[in-house]
């Protein structure tokens, strides 16, 4: 158990450090697009390369760490991230600008190798909380990183970029040193595929309730930038600070109280409270006239995601073998990719037309996981079809 926790703890320092440097790019990018001619449509188009990428590549390094082991793909996955940074932070042009998030994104589709990695060494009664690590690193990354991102913009759009580079770069070197493998290597692994996965009906269920769930969400996230400079002509530097307040308060949740909330109330109830909570959050994010009394949609938002997002990663987990759960998890995390995908070029050809639209749209979305919520049955998760290797079939 003590060995567990150790792993729990380094892992999260990794994933911490990981995180700052993709969240000091968060603020930044928007502004950095719009300096080579970027409208949100264009946005919309950039952030959709980075979740294409991550869509192709996510099963692939799950099913990867269950060959080679967690460890050696979250060091290649991380060198590559630090690549794909490089050419971002060095780019002089919108289509330097696409490859940086193409290569970032590739590389950065390793939360299924973590997540994995998590369930290696955690039990079933652990798990949400081991997850919930896993959603405050996201936290925490999202609280340092755009507040550090912000601060370094005052000195030019590239200096925060290539400061997560530099960062990413020490993180590759912390990892390979510190952490430990969870995970055996097992190079004939050829037991399981996205689509046997998909054929476990609590995995299906959840890898769709993933995907319109992120596609609500991602509403948000594609155009908060450009709606906090419409609306309160805020800069990088303000942006980020509200990005750091909802951190905040997922971190709060996470990191601390998610393990009582799931003795208490259940994954699947926090899964259904959440998606209800970010329902009505979207719903009044458009129509708040102060910055102030917008904090308070965002901030339930924050709350609604903080116990929902950790409790969907903990249920899929129970699907499937526990020698497939980097091709689950990859799976899983492909679904969010490709929402990722359709969500900010949606996002931006609907706040093109109505800066209200994706906040409504996002309303609806998560209205429908509301009530997909009850139809979640962890017994599902014991009906997996017996998964042939390939040369048996």
């Amino acid at each position: 158990m003590e060995k567990s926790k150790s792993s729990l703890l380094i892992l999260f320092s990794v994933i911490v450090l990981d995180l700052i440097g993709f969240g000091i790019v968060i603020p930044i990018l928007p502004f950095y697009a719009e300096q080579y001619g970027a409208n949100a449509t264009l946005l919309g188009l950039l952030l959709t390369s980075y979740a294409v990428m991550q869509f192709l590549f996510s099963p692939i390094w799950g099913k990867l760490s269950d060959q080679i082991g967690r460890k050696k793909v979250l060091l290649l996955t991380m060198g590559g991230s630090v690549l794909g940074l490089l050419i971002l932070g060095l780019a002089h042009s919108l289509t330097l600008l696409f490859v940086g998030r193409i290569l970032s994104g590739a590389f950065g589709a390793n939360i299924s190798v973590a997540s994995a990695y998590v369930t290696d060494v955690t039990t079933p009664e652990n798990r949400a909380k081991g997850m919930g690590m896993i959603g405050a690193a996201f936290g925490i990354g999202f609280i340092l990183g755009p507040a550090f991102g912000g601060m370094l913009s005052v000195y030019g759009y590239s200096v925060p970029i290539l400061a997560a580079a530099g960062l990413g770069a020490v993180n590759v070197v912390y990892a390979m040193f510190r952490l430990g493998e969870s995970h055996s290597e097992n190079p004939k692994s050829e037991r399981a595929s996205r689509a046997s996965v998909l054929q476990i009906p609590l995995v299906r269920k959840l890898c769709a309730i993933n995907f319109l769930y992120t596609l609500g969400v991602n509403q948000l996230e594609s155009i908060f930038a450009f709606f906090m400079a419409d609306r309160f002509h805020y800069d990088a530097r303000h942006v980020g600070y509200v990005l750091a307040v909802m951190a905040l308060i997922m971190v709060g949740i996470q990191g601390g109280m998610i393990k009582r909330l799931v003795l208490r109330f259940g994954e699947k109830r926090l899964v259904t409270l959440g998606s209800i909570l970010l329902a009505v959050a979207f719903l009044f994010v458009p129509e708040s006239p102060t910055v102030w009394l917008l904090l308070i949609p965002l901030a339930i938002s924050s709350v609604g995601r903080g116990i929902s997002q950790p409790s969907l990663m903990s249920l899929v987990s129970r699907g499937g073998n526990e020698s497939d759960h980097g091709t689950i998890m990859g799976t899983f995390q492909a679904a969010a990719s490709l929402a990722r995908v359709v969500g900010p070029l949606l996002a931006g050809l609907l706040y093109d037309h109505d800066h209200s639209l994706p906040f409504f749209l996002a309303f609806g979305l998560l209205a429908v996981v509301f009530f997909l919520s009850f139809d979640i049955r962890v017994k599902d998760a014991k009906q997996a079809p017996q998964v042939q290797p390939l040369e048996a079939a």
